[in-house]
């Protein structure tokens, strides 16, 4: 109890390494309460300490932690009560204490990996329901400075058509030829969309691309290219595409996640996506299970169209599974895709259960069944045919019209077995059959002139998009290959506990430029209006101050024991 209410974590700098340790400066000389700590702040002290630029300790006053013994053990007040209190010195110190610390600092640990495996999977669950651009031909471009930039053309649904590579950085006769490239590989694919990753080069390969002309308006996206390094480096890559490098492999991947960003990411080890807070710190299991959960909760919020679907996207959807997931696509590719949802029972060792419980979650788009191409489960098609029966009406015109939805009383078609939450959800999806869930997507663009952190002044203010939120603040990319921070203090004039009150990954924002640190690679940003005053304790919810006053009020009855 002791050890939980008044232990401290107590963090001070390993002599000698104050340069090396840079990073961690804030916890050179620090001290705060073990039950308060935050998880990013309990994380971050144990990383250093793990680097060895940090010593931590976890423990209460000595002194209050003798006395507590003492105040059991100690009897009388004589010779054998002196070597008591001798015992207790030392079996504290070298015994106890330590074994205690051990304990304190597992728990919190726990916690902390708790809160921050939390945060990971709300910020993935963003990432992944991004809006996607849809069904477009994208030319898609991984910028690189002396290796040039790779090239990739892809049609309307991903497929790899045109690899190649330009070097506009290298000089005026390269740049003349990319830019010749260019025009002649938009205009042979018929690019309806540029997606240029964000990574090394982002910002110059944009700048030029943005002076090519193409004879048309091509709209150029930068995409976050998090975790494309990985995918063109796996198996999933490798099988795609094996007769292509890595390069190739990125550039694809930076195009289809434009197009669909969840198609896209469910190919990349979550933990590889870059939204996570210290998750290489965390418990890995209880991570992996955490975000597989999100994802194929994401993956079924979306829907699966079942005859362009890949492997791995088919694996996340409930009832599935790697090997059903493998037998769906050998079928398809035998038999030329599925003309109706019943038809993938016949996939071998794709039994009833499985069926039941996948058949809601996978779309056929100009499927004959127009229910097909819906989120209605084929165990509740016969509903909606006595519907269209009573309003003596087409199934697909009662799915697109709504005066003839509204005539429908749902209560006439209770039964035993199908309730109103049911035919709610009918309800729902003949109103918005096969419709995607996920926002309409939007261009965004960063600043022009705004390329590296160098460039950057206190009091700009700049569009940016957050790409991590995490229990201190929100990280947002201003297209300076280094993300700013916003410190939760500094996202908006009222006082919030969380920055997902009220932000979003991938969501577009304006910030201004606080402060620049080049030696600590930091860059500190506001969301807040210039002059704004500092968020009040009035603001501060009525628990919260009736915690501050229980906490003063505890602080005092201690003072007055003592």
């Amino acid at each position: 109890e002791l050890y939980q209410k008044k232990g401290l974590f107590i963090s001070k700098v390993v002599s000698g390494k104050e340069e090396e340790g840079i990073k961690y400066r804030d916890y050179f000389e620090w001290r705060e309460p073990i039950n308060a700590a935050p998880s990013h702040r309990v994380l971050a002290m144990r990383r250093g300490e793990n680097e060895g630029f940090l010593m931590l300790k976890a423990e209460p006053e000595t002194e209050e932690a003798v006395m507590t013994l003492q105040s059991i053990f100690v009897k009388g007040n004589n010779d054998s009560a002196s070597q008591v209190k001798t015992a207790i010195d030392d079996s504290y110190k070298r015994l106890l204490g330590p074994s205690m610390e051990t304990e304190i600092r597992v728990f919190s640990k726990e916690n902390a990996d708790k809160e921050a495996i939390a945060v990971f999977a709300d910020n993935l669950r963003q990432l992944l329901l991004a809006a996607p651009l849809g069904e477009k031909r994208v030319l898609a471009i991984d910028p690189g400075f002396r290796t040039g930039c790779k090239i990739v053309c892809l049609d309307a649904n991903g497929k790899l058509l045109k690899n190649d590579t330009i070097y506009p950085t290298q000089s005026e006769a390269m740049k003349k030829l990319a830019e010749q490239k260019l025009v002649k590989l938009a205009e042979e694919y018929k690019a309806e969309v540029i997606a240029i990753g964000n990574g090394t080069a982002s910002r110059e390969t944009d700048a030029f691309v943005k002076t090519v002309d193409f004879g048309r308006d091509i709209p150029v996206i930068m995409v976050n290219e998090s975790g494309a390094s990985i995918y063109s480096a796996s198996e999933v890559a490798r099988e795609e595409f094996p007769d292509y490098d890595v390069t190739v492999r990125g550039s694809v991947s930076i195009g289809r996640r434009l197009m669909d960003p969840l198609a896209e990411l469910v190919k990349i080890d979550p933990k590889s996506i870059g939204v996570g807070q210290y998750q290489h710190d965390v418990d890995q299991k209880a991570l992996k299970d955490k975000l597989d959960d999100v994802v194929i909760s994401c993956v079924n919020k979306v829907g699966v169209e079942l005859n362009t679907a890949s492997k791995e996207l088919l694996t996340y959807v409930s009832g599935l599974g790697p090997k059903l997931a493998k037998g769906i696509i050998e079928y398809r590719n035998e038999k030329g895709g599925f003309k109706s949802r019943e038809e993938i029972l016949k996939v071998p060792r794709l039994g009833n259960k499985a069926f039941e419980q996948a058949a809601g979650f996978l779309r056929i788009r100009d499927a004959k069944n127009p229910l097909d191409a819906s989120a209605v489960h084929p165990e509740s098609y016969e509903i909606v045919y006595k519907m269209a029966k009573d309003l003596e009406c087409t199934v697909e015109e009662l799915m697109h019209t709504e005066e003839l939805q509204k005539k429908i009383d749902i209560n006439k078609y209770v039964t035993e077995t199908v309730g109103l939450p049911t035919l709610t959800d009918i309800m729902e999806e003949l109103a918005k059959p096969g419709r995607d869930p996920r926002q309409k997507f939007e261009l965004f663009k960063f600043a022009e002139g705004i390329e590296k952190p160098e460039d950057l002044k206190p009091g700009m203010k700049l569009p940016g998009i957050v790409t991590n939120l995490t229990a201190f603040g929100a990280f947002v990319d201003i297209g300076v290959h280094q993300d700013g921070l916003v410190h939760i203090s500094q996202i908006t004039d009222r006082y919030i506990k969380n920055p997902a009150e009220v932000l979003k990954v991938a969501q577009k924002v304006e910030v201004t430029v606080v402060e620049v640190d080049l030696a600590r690679k930091r860059i500190q940003l506001s969301m807040k209006e210039p002059g704004s005053k500092p968020v009040s304790k009035e603001h501060k919810p009525k628990a919260d101050k009736n915690k501050e006053k229980e906490d003063k009020l505890k602080l005092l009855l201690e003072k007055f024991k003592k």
